[in-house]
């Protein structure tokens, strides 16, 4: 299985407000009312009036990001960031390996990061998109860990999340699905039919 992710992730008012007009901005619902804006090509010389560029070097700590955040590029997330705090996140995974990698900016400033991880041995509040996350407000729940508590685990790939913003999908989409699958697999769970009149239902 395979993951890919480019995207920003902010409280989904503060990118509802800086993205309002653009047309390659895709808003897609996650949790905790954040919300992911996927990072493409068409959307960065949207941003910024110029091609970006993407880096063929290996990444390292020195060069965490594939897309190589410009001059103009962090000026933007850092105007966004005086509304609320900002990350940027990247990850890919092929068979196995891979990385992830986040920066995160705050009051028009880079705050923290950027944090690249190739192994992924340290805890998981160590990864770099779980600390960016709590860094921006993420709250613990039920799920293992933040990626997963505000959904970033519901798409594979950021033309997925493309999608799912298009879509207008919640977060909670695919739980829903699951739940609604197994309630019909479970004849126990299905409403006996009644000759009652509709209004015995309670159904207006």
């Amino acid at each position: 299985m395979s993951y890919q992710l480019s995207a920003v992730v902010a409280d989904v008012e503060l990118l509802a407000e800086q993205t309002a007009g653009l047309d390659h901005a895709v808003l897609a619902a996650l949790r905790q009312d954040f919300a992911l804006l996927p990072v493409t090509p068409q959307l960065v010389e949207e941003l910024t009036g110029a091609l970006p560029d993407f880096t063929v070097e290996e990444l390292g700590p020195q060069r965490p990001f594939h897309l190589v955040l410009s001059a103009a590029l962090t000026e933007v997330f850092a105007r966004w960031s005086r509304q609320g705090p900002v990350a940027y996140l990247e990850a890919e995974f092929a068979g196995g390996t891979g990385h992830q990698a986040a920066v995160l900016w705050l009051d028009g400033a880079m705050v923290w990061g950027p944090c690249f991880d190739a192994t992924l041995d340290r805890h998981r509040s160590e990864w770099p998109i779980n600390t960016a996350l709590v860094r921006i407000g993420a709250e613990p729940g039920s799920w293992i860990d933040p990626f997963a508590e505000l959904g970033l685990h519901l798409e594979g790939s950021t033309e997925g999340w493309l999608a799912h913003g298009r879509r207008r999908l919640s977060a909670d989409y695919w739980d829903d699905l699951a739940e609604e699958w197994e309630y019909r697999q479970n004849p126990t769970n299905q409403q006996p039919w009644r000759p009652e009149a509709v209004g015995d239902w309670g159904i207006s």
